[in-house]
């Protein structure tokens, strides 16, 4: 089955004709989102999910036909957390740092979606809103025609990578059941024995040890740092390609 021409954002909308379902889509999308922040990908079912809400299958297939579909719904509600500002409400940079925050923090607080992302078209009603208004933003801070798309891409691709990582990294900790300072512990003297072979990591290591104590602030750290260069950049090129033909 093609993932693209299938989309359940591709259908026309159920007649009302007939009996009704007991549920609404927005209850089903809800309960299942409960179950991936709870359980992630592999818990969810269509049959876990019929269970959690009391229903038969003719409630949850009347507005879904497949599982894939029921995913395409879930990232578009997950889509839908992320706030863009109106131009004008603020700068292009802030608007910008704006929207990568709230991708960033939407897909950490529900990590099962970066596994679901490029798999369908992100064509919902959150998706579409989402780009209108980033268009809108760059737009009005200058960018034209597919710069609009590149900028706003690697905008995206900042928080998409980091909200990656991070959720790798946590859900490794979670597995091993210790907290970063005691892994970082158990690793230590590893490190010390290379040491010699990679003199300068060692030394770098030996500067930034007071800093590098409290993980989960270098981690809002680097995603911050990253932002602001990746904002320099574009701002530096629309400065130099502003008005170009």
């Amino acid at each position: 089955m093609d993932s693209f021409t299938s989309s359940v954002w591709l259908k026309p909308p159920r007649t009302q004709s007939g009996a009704q379902p007991s549920l609404s889509r927005e209850q089903i999308v809800r309960a299942a989102m409960e179950i991936l922040d709870s359980e992630g990908l592999a818990g969810l079912s269509m049959r876990r999910l019929g269970t959690r809400l009391g229903a038969g299958a003719t409630s949850l297939y009347w507005h879904v036909a497949h599982k894939d579909e029921l995913l395409e719904l879930v990232v578009d509600e997950v889509l839908g957390e992320v706030y863009v500002p109106e131009p004008g409400d603020a700068s292009w940079r802030t608007g910008a740092s704006i929207v990568a925050a709230g991708m960033h923090t939407a897909f950490m607080r529900h990590s099962w979606v970066l596994g679901l992302l490029g798999r369908h078209p992100t064509l919902g009603p959150n998706a579409m809103r989402l780009s209108e208004r980033c268009v809108a933003l760059f737009t009005a801070a200058g960018f034209e025609g597919m710069a609009v798309s590149h900028a706003s891409a690697v905008l995206f691709s900042h928080a998409i990578g980091s909200a990656t990582s991070n959720a790798a990294i946590r859900s490794a900790l979670t597995r091993s059941g210790k907290t970063p300072a005691e892994v970082a512990v158990e690793i230590e003297p590893h490190l010390e024995q290379l040491s010699p072979d990679n003199p300068n990591y060692a030394k770098w290591r030996q500067e930034t040890s007071a800093t590098r104590r409290d993980p989960e602030k270098l981690i809002d750290e680097t995603y911050a740092f990253g932002l602001e260069r990746i904002l320099d950049g574009l701002e530096s090129w629309l400065e130099t390609h502003r008005g170009a033909p």
